[in-house]
């Protein structure tokens, strides 16, 4: 949905209304993830996706039908390996589709503040209609008409906007939602008798760099093509310009432990320590693990690494803290060029923030196979 913020304002402006499609369940080798968003503007332009080219025109369909009726519905659509080839995929699936004959706002203003890390994420509660596919139901093709409920809304510090009518039932929605949010995924929740769609918009993730080196340069600009904010620091200001690093977000010159103050570093963001000297590494390194960013990790040989991470345990960190440290950092490509040194981080940071292995897919696809 933030990547359509600025279409959907280009449209509005030109006083068109705007349907909405949203993907709230995937089964098999589905094209798009749960969240993925397409608009359809009254005058027929159309931008996003939600199946990667396969079934976007039956879908403008459903969305122009929505948007005359006023009413929302839920479409199944099973898209065969052959579909998917014709759009250049590599393989079909079947998606659940929620088609709404507007925009709600709530989505909205979530992907607005969430993408500027203004007061946290949030997560925009839809309460489905009655008798939409239930996730086992393999022939439902399309769910009946309603009309748009008012959506509930759950803030990242667990506050709930609306209720479900009891508080045993509002705690767990609660829960789910915070456990989406810190999960970056959005899914169908089966709750005190209805299906609600959580549409989860965590804050923009945010890279900060320790070091302005030259894979630091490179760095940068594989995180902004990944939807990452991302923060250089650096002590020397001959280093930290913004003629070597144009495309970063903000350039700090200051000491780490300060710089960390300064931005709020948390645990939403990733930390790489790139600078190999001590004096910046240690404090960098230490600020990170003790506020709990989600990835910490820092470049070194393995001697190097282990005489840090004996520093850090003398500076008071928990032999759990510094397990957490990824040193070397990156993963194992190869390369050893700056933008392939920057790659393999990168590579590493998005692993860790999915929660993914980081293996080969086809070993994952092999293990999968065997009885």
């Amino acid at each position: 949905m933030r990547e359509l913020l600025d279409v959907l304002d280009d449209w509005r402006a030109d006083g068109v209304t705007v349907a909405r499609a949203v993907v709230i369940r995937t089964y098999g080798s589905a094209p798009r993830r749960e969240g993925a968003v397409m608009l359809a503007a009254a005058d027929g332009r159309i931008e996003g996706s939600v199946s990667g080219g396969c079934v976007e025109g039956a879908t403008a369909e459903h969305m122009a039908a929505a948007r005359d009726a006023g009413e929302q519905r839920v479409v199944r659509f099973g898209i065969s390996d052959q579909q998917a080839w014709d759009v250049g995929l590599a393989c079909g699936g079947t998606i659940d589709v929620l088609i709404q004959p507007f925009v709600p706002p709530q989505a909205v203003e979530a992907a607005r503040v969430s993408s500027q890390r203004r007061d946290g994420g949030r997560v925009v509660v839809t309460p489905l209609p009655p008798g939409s596919p239930e996730p086992a139901a393999g022939a439902s093709v399309l769910g009946p008409a309603a009309a748009v409920p008012e959506p509930l809304l759950v803030h990242q510090d667990g506050r709930l906007e609306g209720t479900l009518g009891a508080a045993e039932s509002d705690e767990a929605l609660v829960a789910a939602c915070l456990e989406a949010l810190s999960s970056g995924t959005s899914r169908v929740l089966e709750l005190a008798g209805q299906q609600l769609f959580l549409e989860a918009f965590p804050v923009r993730p945010r890279l900060v760099i320790v070091g302005a080196v030259s894979v630091a340069a490179r760095l940068v600009r594989l995180a902004r093509d990944l939807g990452y904010e991302t923060v250089v620091v650096d002590g020397r200001p001959a280093f930290a310009t913004r003629e070597r690093f144009p495309h970063a977000d903000e350039l700090i010159v200051a000491w780490p432990d300060e710089a960390a103050a300064q931005i709020s570093l948390g645990a939403e963001d990733a930390l790489a320590v790139l600078s190999h000297d001590p004096k910046f590494d240690d404090p960098a390194i230490a600020e990170g693990l003790a506020r709990g960013c989600r990835y910490v990790g820092a470049i070194g040989s393995r001697k190097t690494q282990r005489e840090r991470r004996q520093r850090l345990l003398a500076r008071g960190l928990s032999e759990a803290q510094v397990a957490r440290l990824h040193g070397p950092i990156g993963l194992d490509l190869g390369g050893r060029e700056p933008a392939e040194t920057a790659l393999a981080i990168m590579a590493e940071i998005v692993a860790a923030r999915h929660g993914a292995s980081a293996r080969p897919m086809r070993e994952l696809a092999a293990r999968r196979a065997r009885p």
